[in-house]
C-alpha cells in the first residue's frame, strides 16, 4: 500500500511516520507513507497556499491551484483508489471503514487547514470525505495519522500475531472484553477463574459474553437488532 499525504506541515508526520507500527510496515515494505508539502506547489515568490474567503467571511481558505497541481502531479505516475479530505464533517471514521480502506493499493490523504479548502476541489476531485469526530482541529493531520495507523495495521504481516488485530475492538461491532496477564492474583485481585482453566470452549464464551455485557453499558449506539438476536 502507497499512502501520500498532502499537508502545509509536513513536520508533523516525523513522529507518526517514522516510529511503532508504521516505521514496522514501512522498513517491511508493506507500506509507503510519502509526505508532500503543499508549499512546494504554491503559487509565486512566496509560495501562496491560501487566500480570503470571497464572500467576507473571516479565515483563509487553501487555494484550488497548489492543491490541484500535487494531486495532478501525483495522479500522472500512478492511479490512486481514492482521494481523502480530512474535514470535520465528512463521514465518521470507524473500523469498518478502515478494514475497508485497508484493500486499496494508492491513497491520497489531503490535509485540511486554516478554515478548510476551495469547495471547488471537494465537488471535483476528492473522491471520499472523512471525519474522524464531531470537533475541530487545527489541519487535518492529526486525522491523517490516525487514518494511517488504523489502516495500515492491517495489512497483513505488519503485526507478528495478525490475529491480534481481527479480535480488537469494533472488528465485530462490539467492544473487546476485559483482558488480563500475570500474576493471577495481585493483592486480593484475582483474574476470572475461567480464564485460568484452559477450557477454550467456555473462555470463548465468556469472551463473547462480556464484548456484548461491555458494549450495552459503555457503547448500546454500537448495537443494532441483529446484535441481539
Amino acid at each position: 500500500m502507497r499512502l501520500d499525504i498532502i499537508t502545509v506541515i509536513p513536520d508533523f508526520f516525523q513522529g507518526p511516520v517514522t516510529t511503532s507500527i508504521l516505521k514496522r510496515a514501512s522498513d517491511k515494505g508493506l507500506a509507503t507513507i510519502v509526505v508532500h508539502d503543499l508549499r512546494d506547489f504554491g503559487l509565486g515568490n512566496y509560495k501562496q497556499v491560501d487566500d480570503k474567503i470571497y464572500g467576507g467571511s473571516a479565515g483563509m481558505v487553501l487555494m484550488i491551484e497548489p492543491i490541484l497541481n500535487c494531486i495532478e502531479s501525483l495522479k500522472a505516475q500512478r492511479t490512486y483508489d481514492e482521494v481523502i479530505y480530512l474535514t470535520p464533517d465528512g463521514e465518521t471514521f470507524n473500523q469498518r471503514m478502515a478494514n475497508s480502506l485497508s484493500l486499496k493499493q494508492n491513497l491520497i490523504l489531503l490535509c485540511g487547514h486554516y478554515k478548510g479548502i476551495d469547495h471547488r476541489i471537494r465537488e471535483h476531485v476528492i473522491t471520499r470525505e472523512i471525519s474522524i469526530g464531531d470537533y475541530v482541529l487545527t489541519g487535518g493531520e492529526l486525522g491523517a495519522a490516525i487514518i494511517a495507523d488504523a489502516v495500515i495495521r492491517l495489512i497483513p504481516g505488519v503485526i507478528s500475531d495478525e490475529t491480534s488485530a481481527l479480535t480488537d475492538s469494533f472488528q465485530d461491532g462490539l467492544l473487546s472484553a476485559p483482558i488480563y496477564t500475570r500474576p493471577a492474583d495481585y493483592n486480593g485481585w484475582t483474574v476470572p477463574e475461567v480464564l485460568t482453566s484452559g477450557n477454550f470452549a467456555e473462555i470463548e464464551k465468556w469472551n463473547e459474553e462480556q464484548a456484548l455485557e461491555r458494549t450495552q453499558q459503555l457503547r448500546p449506539d454500537l448495537l443494532d437488532d441483529s446484535t441481539l438476536d
